[in-house]
């Protein structure tokens, strides 16, 4: 995978060329005060309310009341960062896309931070949301620090200008998400994109989403994608008109889901898997869905709940946390 690739998958690149078929966003350069503080690894503070916190004063003793917390010189108090341009800005936009909105940054969601909401949703409505889903997705700090990481090519890193994307929220069912490959500017292979459950109604209409989100490529987007690989995700409503939802570089930074990059790669038929017989060109793609409620897995994302510390260890990935493990249970059992 190229750098380019990745490039021509930012959503101010594709965006105003694909905008009629797709959900309505704005778009909104993000200031790099804002982006040192999702860097920050500091205790999470979450700015941008539009209202100050009211307090409530209980004045029975007609004598105000003084909490005195500490009296140590040296305590460091958190404070939260204002942006206020930045916020009005975002506000602006929120209202103008009725209240509600899906936010995300050039490639990715925090997607993975949907846990620490209180709804346990993606949907924000104002800015100290937004900062509290980007300050705990690992995702958004993946693009922020090391989004050419999968490229295979030593050209230079090029520059990115980091924008914050607000998407007018819409209820999407995710039975009705699917994820499209393609490669050489040909529809390979289509997979349902929730593929950890199992959905009666994908299995009853094969044939019409099959047809109508290959025809949704042939009419819309084939030919006309900055590269000639990449990977795009569609949303078909129950009235089966099919949605662009976004695009993703072609090769192992995305998710492959009912696929293995292996077999995106290789040029076999994807619509036979026994089948080892190499093809130049493929007539239609694969379709792959969960077929049986057997098979429903827990959700990938569940691991993002974990600590990340918690994950090195058991995986032993980080080797100085395992040390300081060991160190820490050494402690305990010299005071037990």
């Amino acid at each position: 995978m190229k750098k380019e690739q990745v490039v021509s998958c930012q959503f101010s690149v594709w965006y105003p060329i694909f905008k009629k078929h797709t959900i309505k966003s704005l778009i909104l350069p993000l200031p790099q005060n804002v982006i040192d503080y999702l860097l920050d690894d500091g205790t999470l503070v979450v700015s941008g309310r539009e209202e100050p916190p009211s307090h409530s004063q209980n004045n029975n003793s007609g004598e105000e009341e003084e909490i005195q917390w500490s009296d140590d010189e040296t305590t460091a108090t958190a404070t939260a960062p204002e942006f206020p341009e930045f916020t009005l800005k975002v506000q602006e936009a929120i209202n103008t896309l009725d209240g509600s909105v899906f936010p995300k940054l050039n490639w990715s969601s925090p997607r993975d931070a949907n846990w620490i909401a209180m709804n346990s949703s993606l949907q924000c409505q104002s800015l100290s949301d937004i900062f509290l889903l980007f300050k705990s997705s690992d995702f958004i700090a993946h693009d922020l620090t090391q989004p050419f990481i999968h490229c295979n090519d030593d050209s230079p890193d090029p520059q990115i200008n980091y924008e914050l994307v607000l998407r007018k929220w819409c209820e999407l069912i995710p039975g009705g998400e699917f994820r499209c490959f393609v490669k050489e500017n040909k529809l390979i292979g289509i997979s349902q994109r929730d593929y950890t459950q199992y959905y009666d109604h994908i299995s009853k209409q094969e044939d019409d989403t099959y047809r109508s989100i290959q025809d949704f490529f042939q009419e819309n987007i084939q030919y006309k994608f900055l590269d000639e690989d990449f990977v795009f995700d569609v949303y078909r409503d129950s009235r089966g008109r099919v949605w662009l939802i976004d695009f993703n570089p072609f090769g192992e930074v995305t998710d492959s889901l009912l696929f293995t990059w292996e077999e995106l790669t290789s040029g076999t038929d994807l619509r036979d898997e026994n089948s080892g017989e190499e093809t130049t060109e493929q007539a239609s793609p694969a379709f792959r869905y969960t077929t049986s409620d057997v098979t429903v897995q827990p959700s990938p994302s569940l691991s993002y709940r974990i600590p990340r510390d918690f994950v090195d260890l058991s995986t032993g990935e980080d080797a100085y946390k395992l040390i300081d493990f060991l160190k820490l249970v050494r402690v305990i059992l010299l005071f037990c």
